[in-house]
């Protein structure tokens, strides 16, 4: 049997929101430039990478921190395509 390449969530949002097309107006980019976990995730995710750092994570947990970790690639594609977009109609961040 042939394998089909390994595809994952982040490799197909990046086809769809990827910063290649920089067309989002300035206030859609600037929305998303804001877009941020709060304080409680961000505390939540630090003590799932310490975990997993310390090989102590229980699977639920992982399962938790690898949810973390595709929202903030998302996060992540959503800045990038807004910086583009900014710097595409000569926009300040």
């Amino acid at each position: 049997m042939a394998s089909t390449p390994s595809i994952t969530e982040a490799d197909i949002l990046s086809k769809v929101v990827g910063p290649r097309n920089g067309d989002l107006n300035p206030e859609a980019a600037r929305s998303f430039l804001d877009l941020r976990f709060d304080a409680s995730a961000t505390k939540a995710i630090r003590q799932l990478l310490d975990k997993n750092n310390r090989g102590t994570i229980s699977a639920a947990e992982r399962l938790t921190l690898e949810k973390y970790l595709r929202v903030g690639q998302l996060i992540d594609l959503l800045h990038a395509k807004a910086k583009v977009s900014l710097q595409r109609t000569g926009a300040s961040h």
